[in-house]
């Protein structure tokens, strides 16, 4: 119970694409009005939101620095989330963690926090 498990990640380009996937058990998926978000961390810096989404309706945001390159959706039928991203940029680089039973971009908030996949976008 309680558990995030992370995929996807790895090392690209910059302006390359990759993707992340976060499958959750059901208790989390299903936590009453609780989002689930994706966080990132680069090292010597705070771990930053990245994108959050409502899983009961798919309402969703976006930090400024991804929005329009980062999409965020979930599949309810395998209790995942996914992160798409494209026009990576080496700022991008960071360990990126999903993250459930929280509100928003509030990291405090956040219960339940994935192992962590490490993304690095080379210039």
């Amino acid at each position: 119970q309680g558990q995030l498990v992370e995929t996807g990640g790895g090392s690209v380009q910059s302006g390359g694409s990759l993707g992340l996937s976060c499958a959750a058990s059901s208790d989390v998926y299903s936590a009453h009005r609780s989002w689930m978000a994706w966080f990132r961390q680069a090292p010597g810096k705070e771990r930053e939101g990245v994108a959050a989404i409502r899983p009961w309706d798919g309402y969703l945001t976006y930090a400024e620095s991804v929005r329009g390159r980062f999409k965020i959706s979930r599949d309810h039928s395998k209790k995942t989330m996914y992160l798409q991203m494209n026009n990576l940029k080496p700022e991008d680089t960071a360990t990126y963690y999903c993250a459930a039973q929280g509100r928003e971009l509030l990291r405090e908030t956040y219960a339940t926090w994935g192992q962590g996949t490490q993304v690095t976008v080379s210039s």
